[in-house]
């Protein structure tokens, strides 16, 4: 039992010297790393920029205790950080200390929900939200995302309220650009390029960080209108209550559930490739705690949502972590620096942020990916421009919640209109499958079978209902037997239990018999719930389509 809620009691107990060094080593690369880019987001956010670097502090020793990733790196991301940032905008009306609340509440509403969803087993239900819209998501994130960023690139005051404004602002203010700000960061984004090919995995984010302020404090550089992100606060974060309003529930509410969707796939997702790399297993479910209880423990503690990020997870997990002890080590590491180093990063030029982040979001939009999921799946691929154009119209909150709309669209139509399956004897053999696709399968003269690939649910009974009878009608007038095969169809409901009783009846009007296979167990006890047993006969788990067909033969022959 302490296993499953503490899953660090399962590997602490093996924990070797060998394993520490790796981990301690794996945080440390963490922490220089997390340091500049989580300054970066949290100016996304509209936040002061140590709000950024108490997502690592905090969120990654609770992750530690409580999550299965192993090499789960948790902090802000830049989608969420934008779409906190964004969406704050408007309801903190330019009060900083409201617009902290805000956020922090937002973190606090987010843990609760996710805590909500691991009560209710609700993580089977929250991953069927496609990794398609995630696709489409993070590209139009990723544009959006480095249209904000340019302006302080260009060293131009930027500004407007949706993407086309703040496009049309930075034409009209590139002939004010800061040449020597713009050639700064552009020099730091291919730094960071080359950095990061050269030597994968190392934390060159930091590197640029330390040479820029030490440029800006020792040369002349520092007197050619670079802005600096200024003093930050020295110490650890004070335990803080976010102020609640009831008005403010409301609001937060669709923010919080966006971001809510946005951590726990992602996270989710990183979580499956990195365990899959290192040999072992994930517990979706206690996914939702682990982030549940890191995300209310940061929210006390000035923080914002958090979650496990693709980009920092391979700095981890390519630093040698082995286990989350290296989240406990990042923390320690980040505490050091924001106890004794605060008054050394206060000179870092604000140019060096967008650079950052402009680096981190270039691998956000998976052209490679795009393009296969194009050839392979057009209606993945509809989707996953729907939530890309969404976002950039409309905004990172709106386009992640109709990118998840149209994907429960997506499936309701497929359900509501489900492929119905003639099928035909493959020759040789007891077997059966689809006539329209396998045209070679043999028809038995007499005998219709069919089945449904889909659950019989009340709002598709209708068109399963047409196209059964439809092939009826136009069938030979010698039929006698229809077999339903039951195994494509996870679940029937009443209204699905009906429309069998209503087919079997009609065709008994018509001196044609009706029988179903292959019904799952749960299939079988709802009909005998419904009572439909003592029409079809036993409905059982052992007679296949064939047994019914060869029985029907041979009485055929012996009338």
């Amino acid at each position: 039992m302490l296993n499953k809620f503490f899953p660090i009691s399962s590997w602490i107990k093996n924990y070797s010297l060998k394993t520490l060094s790796s981990d301690a080593f794996a945080g440390i690369t963490l922490a220089a790393f997390a340091i500049p880019i989580s300054l970066a987001y949290a100016a996304l956010a509209g936040l002061p920029p140590q709000y950024g670097v108490y997502g690592y502090l905090i969120g990654g020793v609770f992750y530690a205790m409580l999550g299965t990733g192993k090499q789960i790196a948790i902090g802000p991301t830049a989608a969420i950080s934008l779409v906190i940032g964004s969406t704050i905008s408007a309801m903190a009306n330019g009060d900083i200390h409201r617009w902290a609340d805000i956020a922090s509440l937002t973190g606090l509403v987010f843990g609760a929900m996710s805590i909500i969803a691991y009560l209710l087993r609700l993580s089977g239900f929250i991953s069927f939200i496609s990794q398609t819209v995630l696709l489409g998501f993070k590209a139009g994130a990723a544009i959006t995302i480095g249209l904000t960023q340019l302006p302080k690139l260009f060293g131009v005051k930027g500004g407007g309220d949706h993407f086309f404004e703040r496009l049309s602002l930075l034409f009209q203010q590139l002939p004010e650009t800061n040449l020597p700000v713009f050639i700064f960061g552009i020099s730091a984004i291919a730094i960071l390029i080359v950095g990061e090919k050269i030597f994968p995995g190392k934390p060159i984010a930091i590197i640029v960080v330390i040479i820029s302020i030490l440029l800006i404090s020792f040369t002349s550089i520092g007197n050619m209108g670079f802005g600096t992100v200024g003093l930050l606060p020295s110490g650890l974060p004070e335990l803080y209550i976010p102020s609640i309003k009831v008005n403010d529930i409301d609001e937060v509410l669709p923010l919080a559930f966006a971001c809510f969707l946005l951590a726990y796939i992602e996270s989710v997702s990183a979580a499956k490739t990195f365990a899959q790399k290192n040999g072992y297993e994930i517990d979706a479910r206690q996914e939702l705690l682990a982030l549940g209880i890191a995300n209310m423990a940061n929210a006390f503690g000035h923080g914002f949502p958090v979650t496990g990020g693709l980009s920092q997870s391979a700095v981890n997990d390519e630093a040698g972590a082995k286990t989350p002890m290296a989240l406990v080590f990042a923390s320690a590491s980040i505490a050091f620096c924001l106890l004794f180093l605060t008054g050394f990063m206060q000179r870092l030029p604000v140019v060096i942020l967008p650079a950052i982040v402009l680096v981190a979001i270039k691998n956000l939009i998976d052209f490679k990916e795009l393009n296969r999921t194009r050839k392979v799946d057009l209606n993945a691929f509809l989707i996953a421009m729907i939530a890309f154009i969404s976002v950039i119209i409309l905004g990172i909150l709106k386009g992640v919640l109709i990118g998840a709309i149209a994907t429960l669209l997506l499936l309701i139509k497929s359900i509501s209109n489900p492929n119905v399956a003639f099928l035909g004897r493959i020759p040789g053999t007891k077997r059966y499958s689809d006539l329209k696709r396998h045209a070679d399968n043999e028809t038995i003269s007499g005998v219709l079978i069919f089945r449904v690939e889909a659950p019989l649910l009340y709002f598709n009974t209708d068109n399963i209902r047409k196209a059964i009878w439809a092939k009826i009608l136009s069938s030979p007038s010698n039929l006698k037997l229809v077999i339903w095969d039951l195994s494509s169809s996870p679940e029937v409901d009443m209204e699905g239990a009906k429309l069998i009783r209503k087919v079997y009846i009609d065709l008994q009007e018509r001196g044609i018999n009706l029988k179903v296979t292959e019904a799952l167990s749960s299939v079988r006890d709802r009909l005998r719930s419904e009572d439909l047993e003592h029409l079809l006969g036993h409905i059982s788990r052992v007679v296949s389509n064939d047994d019914l067909v060869e029985k029907f033969l041979k009485e055929s022959k012996s009338a």
